[in-house]
């Protein structure tokens, strides 16, 4: 059973046990909804009481004992869709207030992969030209598939450029790798001399060091430092264009 799925939902652990119960075994009286969800009978009650209220369950009425039963998982995507409505609401309201407090100075950490999700998220939001010094193809770590592929497409829906200094085992281990990006790609190649396992990525008032990585693998032990400086972030990109012009193309 897919817990977090059920409470992304809104529903308890209980709530999603038996309703799986209900959805497997059909018309239950509580005594066996209780053994089969394995839960307390006490629990039981109150459980199946919140899946009526929220259009999960129902209750059949007997002359001896009351009967339950679940209704149509389809009901599911309708209470994706009621939250999904009910966030697109106050989304522009938070998205204010987010930009509103953004200081003009602040540094700040993410780790792992969900780090990576955060710049991938932050460099759509911001859009223009991106640029990296160090780039190894951490972006290209399997267990980031299905987010790198949606930040492309968005990347390429908003014209957003990259310019990326790759370091010199790429074109070793790898020489066609670049040519598999779908956006708006420029790259050259570091000197061996020049290998690292960090990074840095600027983009828009942000830059982003990363430290810990290898060639085509991104862990849960990357750390990002994420610095918002204008002023910083214009010092990175000259610097950029210095060693982009003294790099191998």
């Amino acid at each position: 059973m897919n817990t977090t799925l059920y409470e992304s939902l809104g529903l308890s652990p209980n709530e999603a046990k038996i309703y799986e119960s209900l959805v497997e075994t059909g018309e239950s009286g509580i005594s066996d909804i209780a053994v089969n969800a394995k839960i307390h009978r006490r629990n039981a009650y109150d459980a199946i009481a919140r899946l009526i209220d929220k259009g999960l369950a129902f209750e059949i009425f007997s002359s001896s004992e009351n009967l339950y039963n679940a209704v149509d998982p389809d009901k599911l995507t309708e209470l994706l869709s009621e939250k999904q409505i009910s966030l697109e609401k106050i989304l522009p309201d938070l998205k204010r207030k987010f930009t509103h407090r953004l200081a003009p100075e602040e540094a700040y950490i993410y780790r792992g992969l969900e780090g990576q999700k955060n710049i991938w998220r932050d460099v759509l939001r911001v859009g223009g030209e991106n640029f990296i010094v160090g780039a190894k193809g951490g972006w290209f770590e399997p267990k980031l598939e299905t987010n790198r592929q949606n930040f492309l497409k968005e990347s390429v829906r908003g014209k957003i450029k990259f310019y990326q200094l790759f370091d010199h085992e790429i074109k070793i281990q790898n020489p066609d790798f670049a040519k598999t990006w779908p956006g708006l790609l420029k790259y050259r190649f570091l000197p061996k001399e020049y290998s690292t396992n960090s990074i840095f990525h600027v983009f828009g008032d942000y830059v982003v060091t990363y430290t810990g990585l290898e060639l085509f693998k991104l862990s849960d032990n990357v750390v990002f430092f994420i610095l918002h400086s204008k002023d910083l972030a214009e010092s990175y990109r000259k610097w950029f264009w210095y060693m982009w012009e003294k790099a191998e193309k």
